[in-house]
C-alpha cells in the first residue's frame, strides 16, 4: 500500500484505485471478498471520503466490486483474474493471442472431421 502523491501527475483516486487493483490481483482480499470501509482507505492512502469514493467507482467501472449500502464493497466473481488482465494489459494481450491461436487450431481440426464425416 502506498500514500497518495500529490504531485498533478496521476489523479489521487487513480493511484489508489491502481493500488487496490493490484492488491486485487493479488488475492490480497481473496479471504474475506470484502474491501477496506471508506474510512480505513481515508487513513491507509491519506485521501478525502471522496477520493476514496471515486477510487471505488472507478473499480465498480473496471467490473471488479459491487457496493451494498451499509454493507461495504465486494469483490466481483473473477475479480482477481479481471483486476490482473487491467494491471497487466500486455500480458492479458498475450493470453488473449495464445488463446485464439487455440481457437483455430481445434477450429481447424474440426473442419477437417467435419470433412471426413461428410466424404463418409
Amino acid at each position: 500500500m502506498q500514500m497518495v502523491e500529490w504531485t498533478g501527475k496521476q489523479f489521487a483516486y487513480q493511484q489508489v484505485a491502481d493500488d487496490l487493483r493490484r492488491r486485487i490481483a493479488d488475492g490480497e482480499f481473496a479471504d474475506t471478498g470484502q474491501l477496506p470501509s471508506y474510512g480505513d482507505l481515508q487513513k491507509a492512502y491519506g485521501v478525502t471520503v471522496t477520493v476514496a469514493r471515486a477510487a471505488i467507482n472507478q473499480l465498480k467501472t473496471d467490473g471488479l466490486v459491487v457496493t451494498h449500502q451499509g454493507k461495504g464493497v465486494f469483490l466481483t466473481a473473477d475479480a482477481d483474474r479481471s483486476a490482473a488482465q487491467l494491471a497487466d494489459p500486455v500480458a492479458a494481450l498475450a493470453e488473449l493471442r495464445e488463446e485464439v491461436d487455440r481457437l483455430r487450431t481445434e477450429v481447424g481440426e474440426l473442419r477437417q472431421r467435419v470433412t471426413t464425416l461428410e466424404g463418409n
